[in-house]
């Protein structure tokens, strides 16, 4: 095939939403006959590991952030930013084999501004290019920005998962603002359940549907929080953890949970269940939106991004 292109997808491992959403630009590479390779590290390579089981995938490790308790939580991020600017030089060198290798031509990467190379055509993913900070950093939130402007000026192409005009806009003024890089391209949502065919299905609808997600130990606070609220609850109450690799089911009278969903199961319990209950972040926005539902959004504290796309959506 001589216009076959070879595809390096390379999604950020912070939670599962920069490995979801994906997901369609995968399957309309290989719907163009294009050969994708798929490096990744963590939950996003074992999820993505499941969704094409066909294609061949590689750890790539990436900076994974952590989390500090409170009052520690800001200082822990500051602490980390040079780390994970740091980072992005370690990844520009881990793919440099792969492209020798595998004679990648283009790199797709999503929110890991290291994956980009001289000889290959590279498009950086992110509906983040107005970064909220910390209330304790707002002083630095323009430094911030210049410095993210900075480098999304390095890749070929920026893609907005996002729509174009601020009055339709889901992730508001994390995407839209003044000074937007001319290499920005806004592309639309991006869901795993776009265009998807759903079966009709006769299940019994949960009262409750509860979906965690994000890096640890934030992801696992959440889900100690939402297991205090239902336990005792008379409601039908069904939570996916967010942890692919192992679809282990736990159910203790009405409460059932259960590690991770294949995509055509986890679409039949958004379409179905009464009340949806997640974190606020923009790759569930965009199923949500794509799906038609409404939640109740719980951002992640300290998580700025989040708080602010909870207040958006609470504002609007």
């Amino acid at each position: 095939m001589p216009n076959q292109e070879h595809i390096l997808f390379a999604p950020l491992n912070w939670g599962l939403g920069h490995a979801t959403r994906i997901v369609p630009l995968i399957k309309e590479s290989l719907k163009k006959g294009d050969k994708v390779i798929i490096g990744a590290d963590g939950s996003a390579l074992a999820f993505l590991q499941n969704e094409f089981p066909e294609l061949e995938t590689f750890r790539l490790k990436g900076f994974n952030i952590k989390y500090w308790r409170k009052p520690f939580f800001n200082l822990g991020l500051l602490v980390q930013m040079p780390l994970f600017y740091a980072s992005t030089i370690i990844e520009k060198h881990r793919v440099k084999i792969l492209i020798r290798k595998h004679e990648i031509t283009k790199i797709i990467s999503d929110n890991r501004y290291g994956i980009r190379n001289g000889n290959t055509h590279n498009i950086i993913l992110t509906h983040q290019l107005f970064i909220k900070v910390p209330k304790a950093f707002k002083v630095f939130e323009s430094v911030v920005h210049q410095l993210t402007k900075i480098l999304i000026k390095k890749f070929d192409e920026c893609w907005v998962p996002d729509y174009a005009e601020y009055e339709r806009s889901l992730s508001g003024e994390l995407s839209h603002g003044r000074g937007v890089p001319k290499n920005v391209k806004y592309i639309g949502p991006l869901s795993r359940f776009q265009n998807y065919t759903l079966k009709l299905s006769e299940k019994d609808m949960s009262d409750v549907l509860i979906l965690i997600s994000g890096p640890e130990p934030a992801r696992s606070h959440f889900e100690q929080q939402m297991v205090v609220r239902f336990r005792n609850s008379e409601k039908q109450v069904f939570m996916v953890c967010g942890k692919p690799g192992n679809k282990s089911e736990l159910i203790d009278g009405n409460f059932r949970k259960v590690n991770h969903l294949s995509t055509e199961e986890l679409c039949q319990e958004i379409k179905n269940s009464k009340l949806i209950i997640t974190r606020s972040g923009y790759s569930t926005i965009m199923d949500l939106h794509v799906l038609g539902r409404k939640a109740e959004l719980s951002p992640t504290p300290g998580q700025s991004e989040q708080e602010y796309l909870a207040e958006y959506y609470k504002n609007n």
